[in-house]
Formats: C-alpha cells, sequence, structure tokens
C-alpha cells in the first residue's frame, strides 16, 4: 500500500503555483500557527522564508509543468495539533493580509483539511 501525501492540492491551487512561478521562480510554502494570516499557508520564493528546527517539511509537492517541487513546511507546534489531519491547499478569492506570494492576486491560499485513520497516515 502506497503512503498517501499528507499535503495535496487543488486543480486550482497547481494553477495558481504554475503563474507564480512564471514570475518568482521555484517557491515554498510555510504553515505557521497564527501569524499575519493566522493559519493560512504562506506562499514565497524557495528560500526566501528561512526554516529551522522548529519547522517540519511535511511533503515535496509535485506540480504539473514545474520542474522543481514545492516544500510545504509546518511549524512543529502547529503539525502536533493537526498531524491527524490531510491537509488540502486550495485557492479562494478575496485577498489575505500576509505576505503571501498570491496577495496581487486577488486570490489567497486556503487549507482545508480531513481528518485520517491511522491506516492513512
Amino acid at each position: 500500500m502506497t503512503k498517501r501525501p499528507r499535503v495535496e492540492l487543488t486543480g486550482s491551487a497547481a494553477s495558481l503555483l504554475r503563474r507564480l512561478s512564471l514570475t518568482h521562480g521555484p517557491l515554498m510554502f510555510h504553515q505557521s500557527g497564527g501569524c499575519c494570516d493566522g493559519s493560512a499557508p504562506m506562499c514565497f520564493p524557495r528560500g526566501e522564508f528561512r526554516t529551522g528546527a522548529s519547522d517540519i517539511l511535511l511533503e515535496d509537492l509535485r506540480v504539473e509543468g514545474l520542474a522543481e517541487t514545492v516544500p510545504f513546511w509546518m511549524s512543529r507546534s502547529q503539525y502536533e495539533l493537526w498531524s491527524h489531519t490531510r491537509l488540502i491547499v486550495d485557492v479562494v478569492e478575496g485577498r489575505g493580509s500576509g505576505f503571501s506570494l498570491e496577495a496581487p492576486e486577488g486570490v489567497r491560499f486556503l487549507i482545508r483539511s480531513r481528518l485520517v485513520n491511522t491506516d492513512e497516515a
């Protein structure tokens, strides 16, 4: 049985990542526990947000049409609360209040989640 990814993208999120990568190059996500946009995933040019020992790499997201994966990092304290969920990165209309790359586009990334059982984890 293959292990399902901890983080997935909707088609809308993948499409937005392709557009953002044309302008900004390789990308990354960081999911914090409450700064700026609360718990919204923040998208940055890869390496612009410095990760450290308090962060966990949950997934290297593969996006059709992009040569490089998009790493998805989460703060360790946030992961402890969300470890029982599958995270789905989606896009909704409206501007967030953070520093994420999609802000000028009039949309924002959003996390949807669903509970998983131990067989899926």
